[in-house]
């Protein structure tokens, strides 16, 4: 294992800058904020720690990228960031998440009511869902999985021509594989930040996708002409567990961290970084290190002590009595779904840690 290791004053340069502009800013900030962010260059800070690369597939170590600090952030004039009138992160759901209307719906409600914590203060809305068919996209069975799989390209393109004139953005999830063009084996999503849109993947988030009695390998494809979606009418959807949406929660705010501008982190442990695998993505945390919280506050202007708090009301907060198919998918049998954040145990913790700070 091989740690990255950065000096205190290399880190304390990176979140607050040389600019005396943007040095006067950071003073301005109210003293717990300033007190939280300064835990980035203090080396023996128990909430931020050094980034671990754990195999040469990591992605730090196959993908060298230079790092961008949050001076550079700021002074990209190419990045996006909300604008009045413009304030909206749209999220438009491709197909079912749960394997029933209502259970998709929940999860939904759920990643919307996560976004809203997360960039506090902006507006998230839910698009009408909308099967495969109404994107017109591409699709195909993967050679080596066997599972099915839609053109994440050609969705950006419908995504475009959705997208509302008060949009930020606009967000696709949906639980299915997606493959960019014919020559790459998968996915797990691909965005345009230009234009303001992505297209995200959960499928293979399921704790059951790489095992060896995966229910959603489909042995042939049967296709009438090139409008017959019907295959897309009853395909395998994995059970909502809290690890689902636990991975679920931070692909989707990692990915729209980049709509915002911020690149992969390679300052701390933090959302931001990359990931190559399903091993790394779990590995990284849920929140934003110090250097690329600061740069989101930047954009959204949220108080810290605010997204924090917003954050505990999402996870304490209890949804819904929600009907849910049992185990085996039945389309009929149902039983309350409450919403699943065991795996959210450790970082509410983490989250008051940071409040106790915010609030000494």
């Amino acid at each position: 294992m091989q740690t990255v290791r950065h000096s205190e004053h290399t880190l304390k340069t990176a979140l607050i800058s040389k600019n005396p502009e943007l040095v006067k800013q950071y003073e301005q900030l109210d003293p717990g904020e300033q007190r939280l962010l300064n835990e980035a260059f203090r080396p023996d800070s128990d909430l931020f720690g050094p980034i671990t690369l754990h195999s040469p597939s990591d992605w730090i170590i196959s993908h060298p990228e230079a790092p961008q600090d949050f001076e550079e952030f700021f002074s990209d004039l190419h990045r996006k960031s909300p604008s009045p009138g413009k304030q909206t992160i749209y999220i438009q759901c491709i197909g079912l998440l749960g394997n029933t209307r209502s259970i998709s719906e929940e999860y939904l409600k759920w990643l919307k009511g996560y976004c809203e914590a997360f960039f506090y203060g902006l507006t998230v809305k839910l698009l009408e869902p909308i099967p495969v068919s109404a994107t017109r996209c591409s699709f195909r069975i993967n050679d080596s999985t066997r599972n099915l799989q839609i053109h994440a390209g050609q969705i950006l393109t419908f995504l475009k021509k959705k997208k509302p004139e008060d949009a930020f953005c606009v967000v696709g999830i949906t639980m299915i594989d997606l493959y960019p063009r014919d020559s790459w084996n998968f996915v797990f999503g691909q965005a345009s930040l230009t234009e303001g849109v992505g297209i995200f993947s959960f499928a293979r988030y399921g704790t059951d996708f790489y095992s060896s009695h995966y229910k959603g390998r489909v042995t042939r494809l049967q296709r009438k002409s090139s409008s017959d979606y019907s295959v897309f009418d009853d395909y395998y959807l994995p059970e909502v567990s809290s690890a689902l949406l636990l991975r679920s929660c931070k692909t989707l705010t990692h990915e729209i961290g980049h709509i915002f501008g911020l690149r992969h982190c390679q300052w701390l442990t933090c959302l931001m970084q990359g990931s190559n695998h399903l091993e790394e993505a779990d590995r990284r945390p849920l929140d934003l290190c110090p250097i690329c919280l600061r740069k989101l506050q930047s954009a959204v202007g949220f108080r810290l002590r605010d997204r924090c708090k917003a954050l505990v009301r999402w996870i304490d907060a209890e949804s819904t009595d929600t009907p849910r198919v049992t185990p085996k998918h039945s389309r009929e049998e149902l039983v309350t779904l409450p919403k699943p954040v065991e795996a959210f145990k450790e970082w509410k913790e983490w989250i008051t840690r940071c409040l106790a700070v915010l609030q000494k």
